[in-house]
Parts: C-alpha cells; structure tokens; sequence
C-alpha cells in the first residue's frame, strides 16, 4: 500500500457467528450511539451554532450563490408552513421532477421539517424519456400533493402526462412560518417518513423505498462512528451525484448537513460535454472529500492527468476519496493512487462502501487502510449481515435501523423483501476479502440473480467478468453485459466509450480482438468471455436498461436485445462478432 493517511478512523474489527446452517452472521463491535430524532434537527443545529457558515453553493454566472445555515432554516420553515396550509402530509406527499439545485434542497428540507415526505424523482424520466410510462407509474403510486419543476418550460410535457403543474419554491417562500409548523415539527420522530426514493430495480417498475428519519439519522451516526474525522474539521463537497438516489440525496447531502460542512452543487454530470463542468467547478472549489461513481472517475482521470491547474487545487485540501455504486475498476484506482502520490506524497484516503436504497445507503463502511479496490469493509454499527450459502456464493442479508420498513402502498412488494428472521434481501452476495481475517472486511461478490450456469454446469460470476473485461479493454468500454446462460461459451453485448469513439472502427476492433486471447490465457471459460458484440444503439431509458447515473440494468439489456444475444452465440460467428479464433 503506497497510499497513507492522517485521518482518524475506527479500527478493523468485526464480530462474527457462524451457525449451524451454515449461515454467517457479522455486526460491529460498537454499539450505535444515539442519534437524532429527524434530519431537521441537524438543520437547527448549525443554524445556532454556526449561522453564517455557507451551506449550499450553487454556480450563478461566473460565480457562486451562497446560503448560510441560518437563512436554510429560515427557507425551511417558511416552505415547511406553506405545505401544511396547502393540506399536504404523509399522504400527500411532495414530488420534485428537477436537478440538484438550491431550490430542490429547501423545499425537500422543508417538507422534511414539516412532516411531509419528499421524493425527487430522476430528471431522466421526464427530459429523456419519450413516453413518460415510468414517470406516470410514479405518479399513480404517489399521488403527490404537491409537484415541483425547475423550469416548468422545459419540463411542460412530462408534467402534461400526468396532468400536474409546476408550483414555484419563490411562491411557498411567502408564507410566514407559525405555531401549526412549530407543532408539526415536534411531533416528529424517528418513524416518521422523511422520503420516498423510487429505484426501478431488476424488472424496470419504479419501486418506492419508505426513508424514515430513523434511517437517514442512525446511518450518519454510524459513519461518524466509523470516520471520527468527519467531526474534526469543516468539510467541502463539491458533488453531482443526484439527490433522487440515496448516494448523493442521503450519504453525501446528510453527511454535509449532520457535520456542519459546505456542499457546492456540481451541475456536471459523468457523461461527454458535461464532466467538463466538474472539471472547471475543481478548478476553483478544493474539496476536502471527493465522492463519486467509477464513470465518474473514469471521465475525470484524464483531466486530472493533463490540466496542472485542476490537478494542483483538486488535490490541495483533499483527505479524502471515495467510491460506491459499482466496482472500481483497478486501472483506475493505479491511476488515481499514481496522481495522488506525484500531487501530495500519497496523504490521502481511498476507501468504498456498500449498500442501497433500502439501507439509507451504507450497510458496510470501508474504514481502515486498503490495498485495492473492491473491499467494501464491515458492517456499520447497529447494522448487522446475515451471509447465506446461495449457489455457491454468500448471498448477504441486512438488518438494522438504517433498513427500509418496506415500499411506498406495495405491502406485496414489502413481504417479499424479508427472510422469516426480518433480514432485508438485498440480492447480493459477499466473499471474505481474507477468510483467516475477517476484519480485513468483505468484497462484493455480484448480484446473486445475475449470475448463471454455462452448459457444463460451471456458474459464471457475472460482476468479477464484468470488471476485468472492462478493466482488459481499456480505455475503450463503457460498460458491459455478460451473456452465456446455459451455453458452452461467455460472451459479452459491449458498450464503447468516449475514447473508442476517437478511433477508428479497425482500430477499436483489433483492440477488442486482442484483449480476448489474453483473458483466454489467465484462467478458463468461466472467468472470461470469448467473443464479443458492439452495440450501436446507446441503453435506453425508457426500457429501463439504464439509470441516470449510468448503470447498466443487465436483465433488461438481456431481455430487450435476446436477438443480438442469439446473433453473438451463433457458430460459426456472423462477421460483426469479434471472437476468439
């Protein structure tokens, strides 16, 4: 390990009790310590103890817009008053269509304060989409009291499918906070639904996950377990990741707002044309803790790589650097971990963790020095794992406070997600980073249902082939869907990258064909795919092959595309297929 660090953190430990079935049980040796009862708490917290600090920052011109502490619980209030005027409550909830923005945040704090439950929605679903189904199945399950666009223009047509309008955040800002919020606020509690966050999960139908306070509370008391240095210092995010997933809207957003930090608000996004807007806000904001998804990263690196500039203030306060939401892939932690040693001699922080909507996000917490990347650490405190034998994996479980009550008016949905013991099933698995030290933490293992068996009855690990197809083809993937179920050989349907589009398509192809043989020589059939297919169509949306975030739903890709499966299993292999000769 050539990376160290100065932040104080908690020790690698974990308990462990291995039962008779076979199943594995792991929680932390910390008790979870209290926490508040509701996230506005936090928000009263630092509007008296440090009302002037810049809260959220937002790019205005050439500049930035500022709003302190003090005059975020002021908005709060006064929004959290015009809700309940309006009638709205657990009921009627508030649904924000938009981006993250300065206005998203104030209105999803004061419905949060005022009891009523928010739930930003992706962006994806009314601006990409072109038949607006996943957002009219949304709106059927919500029934919003209350709907919020950032510019009502842009999204006239996705409010005109579900017959809603637009209500300004300016227009609830009128409204002068009284006793019925002041009530409203103290009878909250930890049980209180603060937000419904729809994922659309394996089949591609939105799924409202419930978020109590309770979730969102306990989680950022277990992280500030885990990572004392969070309360040791003002921290400043710059950060893109969309508040509508629990990433961005609950680990990053909370841990700013439960720790008194600054969030700058990166209109960028990980996509051509857009990280440059990331690139340009690291030019002039320096972080003290980064987070972001492996595309994120990828589309970054090389900025950081050749722009001096951008690389000296990005690195210059930073502590911290953090993955989730997918595997890293190693290149990219090599290149990363290079930068870091050239700018700062190796100070500085790599870590992950893991977990999901359902969880608050974090289930385990990586929180002790790690060679490289795919460890996601131990459970966090008051969180506990159940690992089950599942197909020759260990499938995980999870129980604790930062655990989902269940799913938005689907009580169905809700009792299939929990074993006869209350163990969320999360859908997938964990291996032992080192099985004769199980503090060295865990390693996501893939998702237990979209793994599969060959024709010789060997099981494939589609997440491991994934990265290290990804990983072998360099820089020219941008991402990859694992094919094979019951036949003789692995294929893989694969996604170019922006860099393969500066090629030539030859050139592309010859890469591609040359990655294969080697993959060939490090191990057998299941462990690599031995031909390839090119798709030029880009995943849909609207068919649910993709999130906004950019991550691959592999079922629905399968499913949409059987034909090019079919194509790129044929024997011999149509010309279009690049295989193994």
């Amino acid at each position: 390990m050539r990376l160290r660090t100065r932040l104080r953190c908690a020790p690698a430990e974990v308990l462990l009790e291995k039962r008779a079935d076979g199943a594995v049980l792991l929680r932390s040796p910390q008790p979870l310590r209290p926490h508040a009862r509701a996230v506005g708490d936090w928000l009263v917290q630092w509007h008296e103890r440090a009302p002037g600090r810049t809260f959220l920052a937002e790019r205005k011109g050439e500049g930035w817009r500022r709003v302190s502490y003090a005059e975020a619980w002021a908005s709060a209030r006064r929004i959290g008053q015009a809700l309940l005027d309006l009638g709205l409550g657990p009921d009627r909830p508030v649904a924000i269509l938009s981006d993250n923005s300065v206005e998203h945040a104030l209105l999803a704090l004061g419905a949060m304060h005022a009891g009523v439950p928010v739930a930003p929605i992706s962006p994806a679903y009314s601006l990409m989409s072109r038949d607006f189904a996943k957002l009219g199945q949304i709106f059927a399950l919500l029934r919003p009291g209350l709907v919020y666009a950032s510019d009502p223009e842009k999204f006239a047509p996705a409010l005109a499918a579900v017959g809603a309008t637009s209500t300004p955040v300016a227009k609830l800002l009128e409204t002068n906070p009284g006793s019925t919020l002041e009530v409203a606020f103290s009878r909250l509690t930890p049980d209180t639904v603060a937000k419904i966050l729809f994922t659309s999960g394996s089949t591609g139908t939105p799924k409202g996950v419930i978020n109590t306070h309770r979730m969102l509370t306990s989680n950022q008391e277990s992280w500030a377990q885990l990572w004392p240095f969070l309360e040791e210092r003002v921290h400043t995010l710059v950060d893109w990741l969309p508040w509508n997933h629990t990433f961005g809207g609950n680990a990053c957003f909370n841990m700013v707002l439960r720790n008194g930090g600054t969030l700058y608000i990166d209109g960028g996004k990980p996509a051509p044309g857009l990280a440059e807007i990331t690139a340009r806000n690291l030019r002039e904001i320096s972080p003290t803790m980064y987070f972001n998804v492996p595309r994120g990263f990828d589309l970054l690196m090389p900025m950081l790589e050749q722009d001096a500039a951008l690389r000296a203030n990005f690195f210059r306060d930073l502590d911290l650097v953090f993955y989730a939401g997918a595997a890293l892939p190693q290149n990219l932690w090599e290149r990363l971990e290079k930068l870091a040693l050239d700018q700062k001699g190796g100070d500085l922080a790599m870590l992950s963790a893991w977990g999901s909507t359902e969880t608050a996000p974090m289930a385990s917490c990586v929180h002790y020095p790690i060679e490289r990347a795919g460890v996601v650490g131990n459970p966090a405190p008051g969180c506990e794992l159940k690992l089950v034998p599942s197909g020759g994996k260990l499938e995980v479980r999870v129980k604790g406070p930062n655990v989902t009550p269940g799913y938005f008016r689907r009580d169905d949905l809700t009792r299939a997600a929990f074993d006869e013991e209350g163990y969320y099933r999360i859908g997938d698995a964990m291996r032992f980073a080192d099985p004769a030290a199980p503090e060295k933490g865990l390693v996501f293992d893939g998702r237990v249902a979209e793994d599969f068996k060959l024709s010789t009855g060997t099981w494939v690990h589609v997440g491991a082939v994934r990265v290290k197809l990804i990983a072998a083809c360099d820089p020219l993937l941008q991402d990859a869907v694992i094919t094979g179920h019951d036949r003789d050989q692995m294929g893989a349907l694969v996604f170019l990258s922006p860099a393969a589009a500066k090629l030539a398509p030859e050139v592309v192809r010859a890469r591609l064909a040359a990655a294969l043989p080697a993959l060939m020589a490090e191990g057998g059939s299941s462990t690599h795919p031995g031909r390839l297919l090119v798709m030029e169509e880009p995943p849909q949306i609207d068919a649910g092959e993709i999130t906004d975030k950019g991550y691959l739903n592999q079922r629905a890709v399968l499913e949409r595309r059987a034909a090019l499966v079919a194509k790129l299993h044929q024997d011999p292999p149509p010309p279009e297929v690049i295989a193994v000769p």
